[in-house]
């Protein structure tokens, strides 16, 4: 297989998405699959690959009925001489997703691919073929890696709106072309239902696509599922998913606002009539498996966890954290003693591992929350925060503690190129962490970049906490809350990192693809 460069992907996906893009939607797409016993299985909700390494990577799709998955690969969209994968049987116990891994593949090359749905009971009877695309990790350094990150979809009662194209966002991301995309949470909001219109301040109307699993809150599996499949109704995000492999992560909207282990709901919260949120974590976990292709999550997987590192070649290795599984109970994170903190003491002690072992470049560290921002719990009444930060501008205190020894341990093994990527708080901005700043101030400065949202309202910048010594260097936010992605404020950020130089650039883009903010980092260096 010969070297396909970078910039000639989307050349050729003019026809290999051709097939995909042309799908329609049966009436009904949002509901449970129809059991026809005539015709053949069909893959409207389109295709997506994740955790993509350098020789391997998960291909997903739903089918609208018990159905074999199969998956053909090519060097070439003719496909002649394709590889064939026999993947899993599709039924009701998965809602009829089902994801199968490639292996053995080529590192940088362009990989296209088709998923075939045949009946379980006449493999010669398939459907409609949908294909899609995807570029190997190099193991090359001269070829660089470009990769985005937002998160945030559907949120605030913002859904598809059919008058402005749906979610936009997604094909000016396509257009930049990135090795993968990186979501750094709240891939749905569960706990916002979505109704067929809300009222905008100029006295417009913002209207929805609506479907029945979003009409309330989520709490059975069933409607968990619907969530998922509800942004899956977005053609924007189905040509995407079919050209850029994904890495997810998952916050607090995949099961309901600012939650936490143990949480019990209050009485005040009517829309609940189940109050665990365990329960709910449960279900929402098991659909999330279901809806994205992740490599610990799979059926069969040993690690059955959201946390991960993708080495993705010499030049990055993405650590994938999971601040929300193994946190404490949301409080006012004024402990002087706190081991178990956001991560966990297990998951604390695997990314030390990790990242000591890591031997590329740079090491992202892609956290579902902020560090030095503030982001307060309101859900109780109590003043408890949701984040790492708490206020305190002072000493390390409750979840900081954590973060604390993991700086302090970066530091003292001499652990280079990390730098910090996440969303949740809805705004975009960059903030500088230097310890001449600090209360604390046994680490090493470091970059933490904020994007996002997709397609959710726009917040006001939160405040910082002076603890690690952020400085705020660039934002871009709204003055009032809860801005319709009309409104704008709706944002991606970008990663390229050069093949010569090492360099890293971080920009961080409005919803069309505009710069707003550029910072480019030099390999093997402290205190940039």
């Amino acid at each position: 297989m010969s070297h396909s460069p970078f910039p000639g992907r989307r050349s050729v996906l003019r026809g290999s998405l051709a097939a995909s893009a042309a799908l329609t939607l049966p009436a009904g797409l949002g509901a449970a699959p129809a059991f026809a016993l005539s015709g053949r299985p069909q893959a409207g909700w389109g295709v997506q690959t994740g955790d993509v390494t350098a020789d391997s990577g998960l291909v997903w799709v739903r089918s609208d009925r018990p159905a074999r998955m199969i998956v053909e690969t090519s060097a070439t969209e003719s496909f002649r001489n394709p590889r064939r994968w026999h993947g899993p049987l599709l039924g009701a116990d998965t809602d009829f997703t089902g994801t199968t891994r490639l292996y053995g593949l080529h590192s940088g090359e362009q990989i296209h691919y088709r998923v075939l749905l045949a009946d379980p009971d006449d493999p010669r009877r398939t459907g409609e073929p949908v294909t899609g695309t995807f570029r190997t990790a190099s193991r090359h350094r001269r070829d660089g890696v470009r990769f985005l990150w937002s998160g945030d979809l559907a949120g605030q009662g913002w859904g598809i709106n059919p008058d402005l194209g749906g979610y936009r966002i997604y094909d000016a991301m396509a257009e930049r072309d990135p090795d993968f995309f990186l979501c750094s949470g709240d891939n749905i909001y569960a706990d916002g239902p979505i109704a067929a219109t809300q009222a905008l301040p100029d006295g417009s109307t913002w209207r929805n696509v609506t479907t029945e699993e979003k009409a309330k809150v989520a709490e059975t599996l069933a409607e968990y599922r619907g969530n998922f499949r509800y942004n899956l109704l977005d053609e924007n995000l189905k040509r995407f998913n079919a050209q850029v492999p994904s890495v997810i992560q998952w916050d607090d909207h995949e099961v309901r606002n600012n939650w936490y282990p143990g949480e019990v709901i209050t009485s005040a919260d009517t829309r609940y009539t189940e109050k665990s949120i365990d329960v709910l974590a449960a279900r929402a976990r098991r659909a999330f498996s279901e809806y994205f292709p992740i490599s610990t999550l799979r059926p069969g997987a040993k690690e059955g966890r959201v946390y991960r590192v993708l080495r993705q070649g010499p030049l990055l290795d993405v650590f994938v954290l999971d601040m929300r599984t193994c946190r404490n109970a949301n409080s006012p994170g004024d402990q002087t003693v706190d081991p178990q903190g956001i991560l966990g003491r297990e998951q604390l002690e695997w990314l030390k591992r990790e990242l000591s072992r890591s031997r590329a470049v740079w090491k992202v560290i892609a956290a579902d929350m902020p560090l030095g921002l503030v982001v307060p719990d309101p859900m109780e009444g109590k003043p408890n925060f949701e984040a790492v930060a708490q206020g305190d501008p002072g000493a390390p205190l409750g979840r900081e503690l954590q973060i604390a020894e993991l700086l302090r341990f970066i530091k003292h093994q001499r652990i280079t190129g990390t730098l910090w990527l996440t969303a949740d708080v809805h705004h975009t901005s960059a903030q500088h962490y230097q310890p001449a700043r600090a209360a604390f101030t046994d680490f090493e400065p470091f970059w933490e970049f904020v994007s996002g949202p997709l397609n959710a309202g726009a917040f006001p910048a939160n405040a910082l906490d002076n603890t690690f010594g952020p400085e705020r260097v660039f934002v871009k936010a709204p003055t009032a809350s809860n801005v319709s992605p009309a409104g704008g404020y709706q944002f991606f950020g970008e990663v390229d990192i050069d093949g010569d130089s090492g360099e890293l650039t971080v920009r961080l883009r409005e919803q069309d693809g505009t710069v707003l903010f550029t910072q480019t980092l030099q390999p093997g260096r402290v205190g940039q």
